[in-house]
């Protein structure tokens, strides 16, 4: 089951599913950020939000076979929230990494985010939770219509995995992303309207990866 959307997360708090307690990500966001446990989030592991959640696969899921991506492919069919996939980047489930960023970000039109172990994964929900927190805390009489354009490209995870493709930095990740707006919509267009905004090589580059 999918309970995503039904889950309200209280301000500056992340819930985790209740097979997370004890773990080694648990300890290390104990004392960083306040960490809830539930039980029944069914296919989600953490809400960082109540439009976003952390589906996290580790370097055991991808050895043993396809049921990870049954999970996503439920998960994509049955809620509207926006789910960041992180996915143990080790060397024994490396090899298994390119068929996992195809179908998560292509296919599915979601974040991906590698990470090496759960310590580093803990550093990025910390830092995805101190955004939200910042994100609310701003002053919503501002003009909505920016607001959801800053928010847009501000939004780290989506940074970060742009600038995972090969030979682009901070500054052409911001260009795409404003150019583009969504990995989805950057996954889906020309190599021409690429050309346009990074010049040919770059844009070679982009289109093949």
């Amino acid at each position: 089951p999918v309970t995503a959307g039904s889950i309200v997360v209280p301000y500056g708090h992340v819930i985790g599913n209740e097979k997370w307690r004890g773990s080694e990500i648990a300890q290390r966001l104990q004392g960083k950020i306040r960490l809830i446990f539930e039980d029944g989030l069914g296919l989600v592991d953490f809400h960082l939000s109540n439009r976003t959640c952390i589906l996290y696969i580790s370097e055991a899921d991808l050895v043993a076979g396809d049921e990870f991506k049954r999970r996503l492919v439920r998960f994509r069919n049955a809620s509207s929230l926006g789910g960041i996939v992180i996915v143990e980047k080790t060397q024994i489930s490396d090899q298994y990494f390119l068929a996992v960023q195809k179908l998560v970000v292509l296919e599915l039109g979601m974040v991906l985010l590698p990470v090496a172990n759960q310590g580093e994964a803990s550093q990025l929900i910390t830092q995805l939770v101190s955004f939200y927190v910042r994100e609310q805390s701003k002053d919503h009489n501002r003009n909505p219509f920016l607001r959801k354009q800053c928010s847009q490209l501000a939004e780290p995870s989506v940074f970060q995995t742009v600038q995972q493709i090969p030979g682009v930095g901070k500054t052409k990740a911001l260009l795409l992303l404003q150019q583009f707006g969504s990995i989805h919509r950057l996954c889906n267009t020309s190599l021409k309207e690429l050309e346009l905004v990074v010049g040919p090589t770059l844009a070679q580059q982009i289109y093949t990866f």
